[in-house]
């Protein structure tokens, strides 16, 4: 007759002992918080879904060297790859431009931005919602991540917009439900307020100290009191927008714009008002905008414009952009300018005419485009290869035409 090894209650005993390690290890990943800034947007999207979809669209969700052309083909040609640990720049610092485009890597001192998707989400969910309390940045000392109080407790949001902390089940990015994951406050009213945003957007400068970002100040100098969530995040059925457009999408920078021309004879007067509270354009020093004018025949035939292929060589006054030099007064990239040569933009609120005598007979139809470019000419030929070619085709974003 067979006889079993243990008896009954020694069986019975390891089996609850082994039923209750597992649920102590259950137990313990549905309650755990993780570092909140380790947290990836995905999570959030679990209940905020249509939030989540509006960021997954926005400069702000693709901001990291991995996601943006444009900052991916500068980031690699300034400091390397950005799927490698301990990148530095040229004089052995860590990588100042991850403060705003990965400040969840910046946050841990990391500059491999696969590690985790809260380092390649760039500017993410947790990156704004733990953000307590902004210290101002003072240009670059501050700049960023480095300009914020950040909470490693409690997700952070508009002030009225929590009761407490809510107590939810989620199924977390690893597959396992988790209960109460990342509790939620009502902290302040940074939401409400453009400091908010200042960290990154207020002030930027090279290391010669020539400022080649300065959005914050263009607000300041204009007196207007406007918050910059108005405009980049309006209300929408009660939620903030958080597509965030901004100088990417051609339709935020029509809203902007007042374009006009007016026709005597053979003068023509294109007027261009900027309706907006910084300079337009703004942000990157790149970024570009250029009137031009055509006329035509009776037959539709083009007999005169203002220039033919580019405006920055055969009409410098059509061009609205913030020229950066070096010392020997010649247009140099942002990190090499020693100083601002020319600013045309418009300033808040500027209404600018630009005047043109058109020097041929028989024009039967004058029309004006406004165009807006993210990149000038050089650096397009510089990084046309690296950068889609959607990225380099200016946006027409206002048209004005005049019968004679």
């Amino acid at each position: 007759m067979f006889k079993p090894r243990f008896s009954a209650h020694q069986i019975v005993f390891a089996l609850l002992f082994a039923v209750s390690i597992v649920f102590s290890a259950n137990l313990q990943t549905a309650n755990s918080n993780p570092q909140l800034h380790h947290v990836p947007s995905a999570d959030c999207g679990s209940c905020h879904t249509e939030i989540y979809k509006q960021w997954a669209g926005s400069m702000h969700g693709n901001s990291t060297a991995l996601k943006d052309p444009i900052h991916g083909a500068l980031y690699k040609s300034l400091m390397g790859s950005p799927t490698e640990e301990g990148v530095k720049s040229k004089k052995g610092k860590y990588p100042i431009c991850l403060q705003c485009h990965a400040p969840n890597a910046a946050r841990d001192g990391k500059t491999k931005l696969d590690a985790m998707p809260a380092y390649s989400e760039g500017v993410n969910c947790v990156a704004c919602h733990t953000m307590k309390k902004y210290l101002g940045s003072r240009a670059n000392s501050r700049l960023g991540s480095k300009a914020f109080e950040f909470s490693n407790s409690a997700i952070q949001g508009p002030a009225g917009s929590y009761s407490g902390s809510q107590q939810v089940k989620v199924p977390g990015s690893n597959g396992v439900e988790m209960v109460n994951p990342f509790p939620h406050e009502a902290r302040s009213n940074l939401f409400r307020s453009s400091d908010l945003c200042l960290g990154c957007h207020e002030s930027r400068k090279n290391g010669k100290g020539v400022p080649v970002c300065s959005t914050g100040p263009e607000v300041m100098q204009s007196g207007n009191t406007v918050t910059c969530q108005s405009c980049h995040m309006p209300l929408s059925n009660g939620f903030a927008d958080h597509s965030m457009s901004g100088g990417h999408n051609p339709e935020m920078v029509k809203r902007g714009v007042i374009f006009n021309l007016a026709v005597d004879g053979n003068r023509a007067v294109v007027n261009v008002k900027n309706t907006l509270a910084h300079n337009l354009p703004t942000g990157a020093p790149f970024r570009n905008m250029v009137v031009k004018l055509i006329a035509y025949n009776g037959s539709g035939k083009v007999i005169w414009s203002n220039f033919k292929k580019s405006a920055f060589k055969e009409d410098k006054k059509s061009v609205m952009m913030l020229f950066l030099v070096g010392k020997d007064g010649k247009p140099v990239p942002p990190p090499k300018a020693t100083n601002i040569g020319k600013d045309t933009r418009l300033k808040p609120g500027e209404s600018r005419d630009f005047v043109y005598n058109i020097p041929v007979k028989g024009v039967a139809k004058v029309r004006a485009e406004l165009f807006y470019d993210l990149l000038p000419p050089p650096i397009k030929k510089k990084l046309a290869k690296k950068i889609p070619a959607n990225l380099l085709k200016p946006a027409l974003i206002a048209i004005a035409e005049t019968n004679i």
